[in-house]
């Protein structure tokens, strides 16, 4: 029994990295998370109002407003409303927070700069939620410290870990999200790899998913619904604590979005149900 599961493993990477380096979008396939080996270290189902404590804006301060791509951030777009995390992207005719016209949303953070922030090295890291839908819409996510901006050739001191980026709306299989690694900062050093994109079953943009994120010294395994997607080493896995990140933004510059066709007429919204942090039982009972 265990020749065959380590001959239908193997089978699976074949296939999975050859959807990756031919970038065809596929439907996970390999081994189901086992939490068993974790104990949860951190949980928001956000059931009351969101606590300003653990979650700041991200690259926003009080309620000044922030030009983020084609879009505006402000942190008190996001809201909690009916057990849930709202991140709504719309458009305001009069602007908010010192910004004029334009589409606007919001990037919130456990950063270091938080009273109560949460950052964690290694463990499992998931987010289950609905995907804001139309064209453009940007919504993720992910992991960041500061040592990502440090170029030094390599991921080990501080990598963006994207878990999940809904940024495939515009592409021929709408039901897909994308994950990614950067490093070296985002200058002229910048080092990125990014797998393909995966496909959901279900409709991710009216139906609640997980979205997961196994991170040891060796690698990171990439999960949707409990079933990896991916797995990899790019940049030797950074070796220290990261913060999370709830976000949506537009595809664009300047404020302006890039193209806005299947796009909603006014707004639409990123539902978050809950985010949950685990810790491996063996580092915790060190």
């Amino acid at each position: 029994m265990a020749v065959i599961k380590s001959v239908i493993a193997f089978i699976t990477s074949l296939i999975i990295s050859a959807c990756i380096s031919l970038d065809i979008p596929c439907y996970p396939m390999g081994q189901k998370l086992d939490l068993e080996k974790f104990t949860e270290t951190f949980s928001d189902d956000f059931d009351t109002e969101l606590d300003r404590s653990v979650w700041s804006g991200h690259y926003q301060y009080g309620n000044a407003t922030t030009e983020r791509k084609g879009s505006y951030w402000n942190q008190y777009l996001a809201t909690t409303k009916d057990g849930s995390l709202i991140i709504p992207v719309v458009y305001l005719e009069d602007g908010m927070g010192g910004k004029g016209a334009g589409w606007y949303s919001a990037g919130i953070d456990t950063d270091f700069d938080s009273p109560d922030g949460f950052s964690q090295k290694y463990g499992y890291f998931e987010c289950r939620c609905i995907l804001p839908e139309g064209a453009d819409i940007w919504s993720a996510f992910w992991l960041m410290n500061d040592g990502v901006y440090d170029v030094n050739g390599d991921g080990t001191d501080g990598t963006e870990i994207d878990i999940f980026e809904s940024d495939g709306y515009s592409k021929l299989f709408k039901n897909n999200i994308s994950s990614n690694l950067h490093f070296d900062g985002y200058g002229d050093e910048h080092q990125k790899f990014g797998a393909t994109r995966f496909l959901i079953r279900n409709n991710p943009y009216e139906e609640f998913n997980t979205y997961g994120l196994e991170w040891n010294e060796k690698e990171y395994i990439f999960y949707i619904n409990g079933v990896e997607t991916f797995r990899t080493d790019f940049g030797g896995v950074s070796q220290n604590e990261e913060y999370l990140i709830l976000s949506v933004e537009m595809k664009g510059e300047n404020g302006i979005p890039s193209q806005r066709e299947n796009a909603p007429a006014d707004s639409a919204e990123f539902i978050i149900d809950y985010v949950k942090v685990y810790q491996y039982k063996d580092l915790i009972n060190q």
